[in-house]
């Protein structure tokens, strides 16, 4: 799961993100609105963390144009302001959740699981494809029952293929998925994560297929 964060104060926001990073998320920082804003605008974003005092553009401004684009991504408002003015205004320009600081890391990630399982759409916390299944409250693979231990980067490279299986995604979203706009890695380094799963899912009946020009496929394979 990609997730931009949009926070000024630099001490906060480089915790925040380290904490995300670690619970294995992908986590690209903003420090003013305008930037926020054009980042936003590539789409390729599960979730946004949205502080309201920003520099150059204030974050409801920035919700607002958020919004006006028919982009539909889940926003956070995560800010001092408490005062129920500031979080009906803030629900009312767009925001799908509002967390005042200081607060709890446990609560924080705990709201956004709950927002990404309600984008997502998904009545049951089980998504399978033949016999791996994924538990998305858990964040657990498991193949044939029994747990898949699969690095971050691993993890990150099979959840994107595994909302979409059965369908193919290309490599430049997978790399979104996968890679900050820190990290310093090619697009193509997306070839060794799915090298990796590949021998990891040898002994089951499901495969990752490459379909030249369109990209990465998830798919149960039947016996011939």
């Amino acid at each position: 799961m990609h997730i931009l964060l949009v926070e000024d104060q630099t001490d906060l926001a480089r915790w925040l993100a380290r904490a995300l990073t670690s619970s294995g998320y992908v986590v690209d920082v903003m420090h003013d609105g305008l930037s926020a804003d054009r980042a936003l605008q590539s789409g390729h974003y599960d979730l946004a963390i949205l502080d309201l005092n920003l520099p150059k553009l204030h974050g409801k401004d920035l919700l607002s144009r958020l919004r006006a684009r028919r982009q539909t991504l889940p926003v956070l408002i995560l800010t001092a302001h408490g005062e129920l003015s500031d979080k009906v205004e803030g629900l009312d320009r767009g925001a799908d959740d509002y967390l005042v600081k200081p607060f709890e890391l446990v609560e924080l990630e705990a709201r956004l699981k709950a927002l990404l399982r309600r984008h997502q759409g998904h009545d049951s916390e089980l998504v399978s494809c033949g016999d791996l299944t994924y538990d998305k409250k858990e964040r657990v693979f498991r193949l044939q029952q029994e747990l898949l231990t699969l690095t971050r980067r691993e993890q990150a490279v099979l959840e994107a293929l595994m909302r979409r299986a059965g369908q193919p995604v290309n490599r430049e979203r997978l790399f979104s998925q996968v890679f900050s706009m820190d990290d310093e890695v090619n697009p193509e380094a997306i070839e060794i994560y799915i090298h990796r799963l590949r021998k990891k899912l040898e002994r089951s009946n499901v495969a990752i297929t490459t379909l030249r020009g369109l990209g990465y496929l998830l798919e149960e394979r039947h016996a011939p």
